[in-house]
């Protein structure tokens, strides 16, 4: 059992850590009490557990919380909050780019680091960068649209 910092959403906060394979999910939702990322496939393919972690996406799931030390992590609360969306966040809402929603976080997410790569994405860098985020309901195409209308305001 070790206590550890990670960075969170610009603050630091100490975490017991069990087991040194307990993946960063759960330190983000069971002791910080974060909710954007969520428990997909526990296998780092569907997504809805990315945060950014040093500006790229991953999969949260699969990293063990002990390899996220010291370094800058952010999630879904991060990026906003509801009185000032960022401008993905507010872009998914302005084109309706939810059905059930459970697959949000991770496109959010997704999006967000690449638009802070590559600022004026091609709808096809958009459509590769979101391909292993999984969606069940259908609204790919609304988020496609979300994440080029957030490029357009960025």
């Amino acid at each position: 059992m070790a206590e550890v910092t990670l960075k969170v959403n610009g603050r630091s906060h100490k975490v017991v850590v069990d087991d040194p394979n307990m993946p960063l999910l759960y330190a983000l939702r069971d002791d910080l009490g974060l909710r954007g990322p969520k428990f997909g496939c526990g296998l780092g393919q569907c997504g809805a557990c990315c945060v950014i972690i040093e500006g790229e996406a991953a999969r949260s799931c699969i990293i063990p919380a002990i390899e996220a030390v010291d370094k800058e992590i952010t999630t879904l609360e991060g990026l906003g909050d509801p009185d000032r969306l960022s401008r993905v966040q507010a872009a998914f809402i302005a084109e309706q780019a939810a059905q059930c929603g459970y697959c949000t976080n991770g496109m959010i997410m997704t999006a967000t680091a690449l638009l802070a790569r590559a600022p004026h994405p091609s709808e096809s860098d958009v459509r590769d960068a979101l391909a292993q985020n999984l969606c069940r309901c259908g609204s790919h195409a609304r988020v496609i649209a979300a994440v080029l209308r957030a490029a357009g305001e960025g």
